[in-house]
């Protein structure tokens, strides 16, 4: 009787601190090819796969909310890890909803209620006056031996534009079908997910911190 072939499990080597799949997505696209010999589509997964818990973000500001995450991730499983924060910040309002851009309309995750809120507040502001950017700080997280003994790194994107009137597309998440990245005819939501990541803040932050993850992953 043939025994049957031994199964190999591939280890996961960084986790990202989120359960938000398209994030994933944007990370293991980004990350493909560029850490030799990662395999990113099993070695490079969210929070969930990993039983990491859920961090409250009771920063003040990306940097600290995005370190949060990183940090307490990395503790809990004692692997490198990667998390962001980022959000949408409209020139009319401050700079608001920044850090609150994922509950604007009072919870959590809610985009479609988080879309018709935004437009709402900005139904009467003219076009020439509807300024935005997505912004984005990443941070990574290297477990150390000791408490305090790990390495971090925090890394900034952004990505600026117009915001429509109306959602357009049916790409991304969050806020991406009412920005218009300036010199671009289509929303973020229109462009594919090689063009988005080519130029959106969370792929530019990321790519600022690709240095940092592959000299992590290398002493792993």
């Amino acid at each position: 009787m043939t025994a049957a072939p031994e199964e190999h499990h591939v280890a996961p080597l960084l986790v990202l601190a989120t359960h938000n799949q398209g994030k994933l997505r944007e990370l293991r696209d980004l990350l493909r090819g560029q850490v030799p010999g990662l395999d990113v589509d099993t070695q490079v997964v969210d929070a969930g796969a990993v039983g990491a818990p859920d961090v409250a973000e009771t920063g003040v500001t990306f940097a600290e909310n995005s370190l949060l995450k990183a940090r307490a991730v990395a503790q809990a499983t004692g692997l490198v890890a990667i998390a962001d924060d980022s959000g949408l910040a409209v020139d009319v309002l401050g700079g608001a909803p920044g850090i609150f851009s994922a509950r604007w309309a009072g919870r959590h995750g809610d985009d479609a209620a988080n879309l018709r809120l935004l437009l709402g507040q900005l139904a009467d502001v003219p076009d020439e006056h509807r300024g935005a950017a997505f912004v984005c700080a990443a941070a990574l997280a290297v477990p150390g031996l000791a408490p305090g003994d790990g390495r971090e790194v925090v890394e900034f994107g952004q990505l600026e534009g117009t915001l429509l009137r109306e959602p357009r597309g049916t790409g991304g998440f969050g806020y991406d079908p009412v920005l218009r990245p300036h010199g671009l005819d289509r929303s973020c939501a229109e462009l594919s997910s090689q063009e988005k990541n080519a130029i959106s803040h969370r792929g530019h932050a990321f790519r600022a911190l690709l240095p940092a993850i592959v000299e992590a992953l290398a002493g792993r």
